[in-house]
Formats: C-alpha cells, sequence, structure tokens
C-alpha cells in the first residue's frame, strides 16, 4: 500500500510539474542535486502555499462530515501536518532534530490562528529548502533517519516534494466544498 501511494504520489508531482512549468519562466539549470530538488520543491510550496492562504479564517476548522470523510483532518490540521512534516524532513536530511515543536506529525497545539499557521508552514518551508539544498553528489547517498526507516538523503529530499501534493490534493477539496477556486484553477493572465 506505501508504494502504491508513493507511486500516486509521484504522478501527481509530475502531473504538477508539467503544469507549473508551462507557466513558469525556465530556472537556471541546476548545479547539485540540492538544486534539482529544491526546483521542485518551489513549485510544491507555492501550489500549497497558495491554497493555504485561500482559505478564509474562519474556515480553518472546517472538515467535510458527510460521505467517506469521518475522521479526516481539518483544514488547518492539513497545513499544519505539511509544515511540521516539512520540518522532520529537512531535519533527517540535515540529520539534526528539528528546530521547533512539531507536536509530532500534526504541529504544535499552541499553532492556531491562520496567521500563525501560515507563518508555521512557511518557516518549515524556508526550512526545509535549507536541507534539501545541503544535498550534494558526495552525500545524497547517505543514509539518514526517516520515521525509523533507512532511506538516502537524496530520497527523503525527493519525498519531501511530493507529500504536500497528497495533502493540496485534499485542500482542493475543502477549498470547493466551501465555494472557492484553489488559486491554481484560476484563470491565469498570460
Amino acid at each position: 500500500m506505501r508504494r502504491i501511494n508513493l507511486l500516486f504520489a509521484a504522478l501527481v508531482v509530475l502531473g504538477t510539474m508539467a503544469t507549473a512549468a508551462a507557466q513558469m519562466a525556465a530556472p537556471p539549470p541546476p548545479k547539485t542535486p540540492g538544486d534539482s530538488i529544491n526546483a521542485v520543491l518551489t513549485i510544491a510550496e507555492g501550489e500549497f502555499t497558495s491554497a493555504a492562504d485561500a482559505m478564509p479564517e474562519d474556515k480553518y476548522s472546517f472538515a467535510p462530515t458527510s460521505g467517506e470523510f469521518k475522521g479526516v483532518r481539518t483544514f488547518a490540521e492539513q497545513v499544519k501536518h505539511v509544515a511540521a512534516t516539512n520540518y522532520i524532513f529537512g531535519a533527517a536530511i540535515l540529520n539534526e532534530k528539528p528546530p521547533v515543536d512539531t507536536g509530532g506529525e500534526k504541529g504544535p497545539d499552541s499553532v492556531k490562528s491562520k496567521a500563525d499557521i501560515m507563518k508555521f508552514l512557511k518557516d518549515s518551508f524556508a526550512y526545509l529548502h535549507k536541507a534539501v539544498a545541503s544535498i550534494n553528489e558526495q552525500n545524497q547517498l547517505q543514509v539518514v533517519d526517516l520515521f525509523g526507516m533507512k532511506l538516502a538523503r537524496g530520497s527523503v529530499g525527493t519525498f519531501s516534494t511530493a507529500h504536500p501534493f497528497d495533502h493540496y490534493g485534499q485542500m482542493v477539496e475543502y477549498l470547493r466544498m466551501n465555494g472557492i477556486i484553489p488559486p491554481a484553477s484560476r484563470p491565469q493572465s498570460k
């Protein structure tokens, strides 16, 4: 099941990358594996952060209740989870403890308002970018620990670009259920 989820996440990333690439100017060529991963992480960050910002604060506690949605995370919990795991992925890449309380994978209980959640999110992406930038030809295959799994540093960096898109897809549903068109789905000026 985990392999199917990873494959699905990779396909989502590839599809989103193609769409984003068509809309963006070409970035400079990567000089390191970290540069290459960071280019994709920038796309994930833009899509995810804009979706998180699009939901009004009074709807951050929204979670669907009808159908097969019993027990799902609220919108705020989706955002906090991605931010927390960004810190966890970054810390694994750097082989250090996360620099902030991640509340496990759910984010700290003290982060409640939309402004605080958005700050937590943006800071997590900044930390993850720093971590991914440290991946180079010499260390990309070094084994690090992520949730008890022994993975190559480059693999953790690569997966860190896919993870936000899994939750982005869920957030898009939440936005649309609240009559909000996700920013990436809005008409783009040329």
